[in-house]
Order: C-alpha cells, then sequence, then structure tokens
C-alpha cells in the first residue's frame, strides 16, 4: 500500500524561498459565534498573533504577515525535507490547535463557548507557495493591498447596515472603486484614515536584534551581547524591497 501514498515525496523545489498561507476555513460563520465586534474586534487580532508567535517559536521563520483570518508564513529553511505534504498537514494543524487553546483560555471567549450548543471544531487550510525574491515581495505587497480592501469594504458594509438590510448593502456596494468607498465613509462622518494601521495595513511578526546587558565573571565587566526576538509589528508601513532590506529579511 505505500506505492499508493503518491503524494508523499512531492517536494517544494530546492533552493526557492517558500511561502505557506494558512487561512482560517468558515471563519464568516465562527465570527458571529464568538460574537466578535465589527469591522475588527482586537481581541480576535491578539488572538491570531499570538498563534503566530507560538509558530515562530516552534518554526523559526523569516517572517509573518497576517490580517483578517489569514496567515502569511516566509520560510528560508524549509522543514520536514520539504514534503508538501508534511507542511500543509501540520502547519494547518498546528495553527487550529493554537487557536483552539487561546480562545479557550479567554475569559470573553470561554464564556461565549459554555453557553453555545452548536459550536464546531475550528479548522484551517494550508497552501505552499514557492518563489523567489522578487516574487515574494510582490506577493506580500498583494496581500496588503488585499488587507486595504477588506478594511474599505468591511467599514462601507457595517456602515451601510445602519441605513439597509444585508442583501441591499451588499448590492450598494457591488462594483464600488475605492475612491467611491472613501466618499461613501467620508459622508456619513468616517475617515478610514484615521482607522488604526493595523486595520489597514495588517500585522508582522519578525525577528528584531535587542542587547542584553550581563556580566562576565571570568574578566569580571560587565558586557552587552545581541539576541533575536520575535517582534509584532502593529504599525507597518507599506511593503516595498526597502522594508524587507532593513528588516534582514533579504539581502541585496
Amino acid at each position: 500500500m505505500k506505492d499508493s501514498e503518491i503524494y508523499s515525496n512531492l517536494r517544494v523545489p530546492q533552493g526557492s524561498r517558500i511561502i505557506v498561507r494558512v487561512d482560517g476555513r468558515s471563519f464568516s460563520k465562527l465570527a458571529p459565534r464568538l460574537e466578535l465586534e465589527k469591522p475588527y474586534d482586537l481581541d480576535f487580532v491578539r488572538i491570531l498573533v499570538s498563534c503566530c508567535r507560538d509558530f515562530f517559536t516552534e518554526f523559526s521563520p523569516s517572517f509573518i504577515y497576517t490580517f483578517s483570518d489569514e496567515v502569511n508564513i516566509l520560510l528560508d529553511e524549509v522543514p520536514f525535507s520539504g514534503r508538501v505534504e508534511k507542511l500543509n498537514s501540520v502547519f494547518a494543524s498546528f495553527f487550529a490547535g493554537s487557536f483552539t487553546r487561546e480562545i479557550c483560555q479567554s475569559d470573553r471567549f470561554s464564556r461565549i463557548l459554555e453557553k453555545s450548543e452548536d459550536f464546531k471544531p475550528i479548522s484551517f487550510d494550508s497552501r505552499v507557495i514557492p518563489l523567489d525574491t522578487d516574487g515574494m515581495i510582490e506577493y506580500f505587497k498583494e496581500r496588503q493591498d488585499e488587507a486595504w480592501r477588506n478594511c474599505l469594504n468591511g467599514y462601507s458594509y457595517w456602515t451601510l447596515l445602519e441605513e439597509y438590510g444585508k442583501k441591499e448593502a451588499a448590492l450598494f456596494l457591488k462594483g464600488k472603486k475605492k475612491q467611491e468607498l472613501h466618499d461613501l465613509l467620508f459622508g456619513r462622518n468616517i475617515n478610514i484614515m484615521d482607522a488604526p494601521l493595523w486595520q489597514r495595513r495588517g500585522v508582522a511578526i519578525y525577528r528584531e536584534k535587542v542587547s542584553v546587558e550581563g556580566y562576565n565573571p571570568v574578566k569580571q565587566e560587565n558586557v552587552v551581547s545581541h539576541r533575536w526576538k520575535p517582534h509584532v509589528d502593529w504599525d507597518l508601513p507599506l511593503f516595498n524591497r526597502e522594508f524587507f532590506l532593513s528588516k534582514d529579511i533579504i539581502t541585496e
């Protein structure tokens, strides 16, 4: 039967940088069950960021970028000998387990779960995307553009719900361009540029060099060493090559 495992040895290309995108499954149905605030719920985002930090500690990726219910993971050193089945199954299950643990430990969400009679298991899906450096930069720029579209659409939809029903609001927004959504919100006294950067541009986790003071008992002197630790960036600039260079994620 081992011969029937025809996908088990499918591996990522040697020498390529790998992005793994992990997405929450049916989170549009999960949101009302968790009674999430709209268009954004800070507690939910903090839980997802905490899952990303768990992952960073476990697998040491180069960079993680998250918004909505998706997580984009950049790997330089690819685990599991690059086996695609292994990457997808382990990464998706890791986030499902970490996310479930976090909401069960949350005072707010655990109370909601206790009174829920139809709460279903939480799951994520995963896909592997091999890219060169230029492709990687373009990929993260596109995902950040998607975060911005989500922000505009989310604020517009939930604002219109105060005036229309769900179907009417969706129809009203269909085909609207970014500037039209800006004008729609501004006409209702909402300046979307006042929204927090994490809502407009997402959140990233990457390594940051920190100085640690210590004492050398042999030389009997104070010393300073440098270590790398995960840093959560809630105030991202727009992604470009200079950003990834400045964070030592790529080199020239």
